[in-house]
């Protein structure tokens, strides 16, 4: 758990990491020698650093444009990513064995048909629910997401395995009672202050790919503790 901490911590550095404004250069204040008019120059290395655009990341401006135009689609699909990539490293680094094609295929799908789209409506009805970043706002909404929607959250989770897998509800109720306070506190230690960063400097559009970007470490953990019998 320590190690799946640290890995999910740092793909935090390296996930908020990508939505910062390059800064701008400071004027050195020194005229180009032989141009007199230099300000009405527009270079294209000079751009503005709150619009968004590609960059060095391949596809960026293609995936804010799906953002924008099918948000929906585009988070479902974000999550499909993260989900199974969580469950691919989970079944290789860490489970062993044969490749597990039925779990990794459910646990995409899950990030498919549920992650990315109840993401969506909660984040931004989270965000019109409190809204500004601020310390007491960004505050609230950790508590809300982690004391709210992490056990509801898990519950869906747990609830969605057993039913792929055949069992009946009280198996189900049975795993939900003994394995969701072990889920919810593999949560407490790590998302709190991923979501600090999360709600004070990544935009509502955004949230999903943040998150997904950090949790395939924690999906390793939600893999592994899904398919324990």
């Amino acid at each position: 758990m320590k190690l799946l901490s640290l890995l999910t911590l740092v793909s935090s550095l390296f996930a908020v990491s990508a939505f910062q404004p390059n800064p701008a250069k400071k004027s050195t204040g020194l005229k180009p020698a032989f141009r007199k008019d230099s300000s009405v120059v527009q270079s294209p290395l000079f751009r503005d650093p709150e619009r968004v655009r590609g960059g060095a990341v391949p596809g960026w401006a293609a995936y804010n444009e799906a953002l924008d135009k099918s948000p929906l689609t585009a988070k479902a699909l974000t999550s499909l990513v993260g989900w199974a990539l969580g469950d691919f490293l989970a079944q290789i680094f860490i489970s062993g064995g044969p490749f597990d094609w039925k779990r990794f295929i459910t646990l995409s799908a899950f990030g498919f048909l549920y992650h990315g789209p109840s993401g969506h409506y909660f984040y931004n009805w989270l965000d019109n629910l409190i809204e500004g970043n601020d310390g007491k706002a960004v505050a609230m909404k950790v508590a809300f997401d982690q004391i709210i929607w992490c056990p509801v959250f898990m519950t869906v989770f747990f609830t969605y395995l057993g039913l792929v897998n055949g069992d009946s509800f009280s198996t189900i109720g049975n795993k939900i009672k003994d394995d969701l306070l072990t889920a919810c506190q593999g949560s407490w230690k790590v998302w709190p202050l991923v979501h600090a960063v999360n709600f004070k400097f990544i935009s509502t559009k955004h949230r999903l790919v943040f998150i997904n970007g950090v949790q395939v470490a924690f999906n390793m953990f939600l893999s592994i503790i899904g398919s324990k019998n």
